[in-house]
């Protein structure tokens, strides 16, 4: 008996056991591209994929659609991406509390961080600044730290939510030096800001885009930043490690990621697409204008970065004894 199969009846995960590498990538993409976002328009996951999408637009030749599917920490895109078909049709653009974080905190865990979903390249980064009301005594970090070191839990710290990178951030500082502070989570960014503003918090460590605007007009007072060097944005502004807590590095990182078993020449062609993108002078100008720092590198340096800031953080999570209710 002969069996025919139709080319056009079937998808490139299909097609992967029948063509050879190169007819694969040349045959991809035939139809638009859904790029799925977890979370809602407005945020730094969503500015981040509406950055990237006209040139990856251009450069596959389709239609790129970001679509918004906000929830459960960003956790439902996630799902939604890892049970869609493996032919490059359906991505994601996802952050490291949804992807690394955020799903083994749940019961049960949505999906399996590792066998669930397949990171194909760092997209951004974006830097976190410590910040104290302008009321605040603690002209710098180390002060803020003995303070903490000298009132245990009297002191306290605001976050968009438990186990956000803000909420892991502070954890982490407070863990290395030795305090003890009280946590108090918002149910957004916005609201965590009017409460530092109005001197109701007595520290915040947060993403740079959020920050930014209130530390050039003088609203907060920036004490240091969480990467392992500084920023272009405040040259002047030590980094935590610079004082005293060597190798310490808290961000926010966003990541393409497509389902499990994709085939590697689409990885790769949205590998190269994405390092072409960021070739461009006038948008990796928007991107840092807008406070991230710009991402691309290779497949396996997006997987490392996945794997290695799950498991760091997952030990974090339990000394802390951090739990989602």
């Amino acid at each position: 008996m002969t069996i025919r199969i139709s080319r056009r009846a079937l998808g490139a995960a299909a097609l992967a056991p029948l063509l050879p590498a190169p007819a694969i990538a040349q045959a991809y993409p035939s139809r638009a591209i859904t790029l799925l976002v977890g979370f809602a328009p407005g945020g730094g996951t969503d500015i981040i994929a509406r950055f990237l999408a006209p040139s990856l637009q251009e450069e596959f030749g389709q239609t790129i659609a970001v679509e918004n599917r906000p929830g459960a920490s960003g956790t439902l895109a996630v799902l939604a991406m890892s049970r869609a078909r493996p032919d490059g049709y359906t991505m994601l653009m996802t952050t490291i509390s949804a992807s690394a974080v955020v799903p083994p905190l749940m019961s049960p865990p949505p999906f399996d961080i590792r066998r669930d979903q397949t990171a194909v390249v760092h997209a951004a980064t974006v830097p976190l600044v410590a910040v104290v009301p302008t009321n605040s005594p603690s002209q710098t970090l180390p002060e803020l730290l003995a303070r903490a070191r000298e009132n245990p839990g009297v002191l306290n710290y605001s976050s968009s939510g438990v186990a956000t990178q803000q909420h892991l951030a502070a954890e982490l500082l407070a863990s290395q030096a030795g305090v003890r502070m009280t946590h108090v989570p918002f149910r957004g960014t916005g609201q965590a800001v009017n409460e530092i503003l109005a001197g109701r918090i007595d520290l915040a460590i947060d993403t740079f885009p959020t920050y930014l605007p209130h530390i050039r007009a003088g609203r907060v007072r920036a004490l240091a930043v969480t990467m392992p060097q500084r920023v272009e944005w405040l040259p002047e502004t030590p980094t935590v490690a610079e004082l005293g807590f060597p190798g310490f590095d808290a961000v926010v990182w966003y990541m393409l990621m497509a389902p499990p078993g994709v085939p590697q020449p689409i990885a790769d062609r949205w590998v190269a697409a994405v390092n072409k993108a960021y070739a461009n002078t006038e948008l990796r100008k928007r991107i840092s204008d807008a406070g991230f720092i710009i991402g691309g590198g290779t497949q396996q340096e997006a997987a490392t970065m996945l794997t290695r800031d799950a498991d760091r953080y997952a030990e974090l999570v339990r000394n802390a004894n951090i739990r989602l209710d």
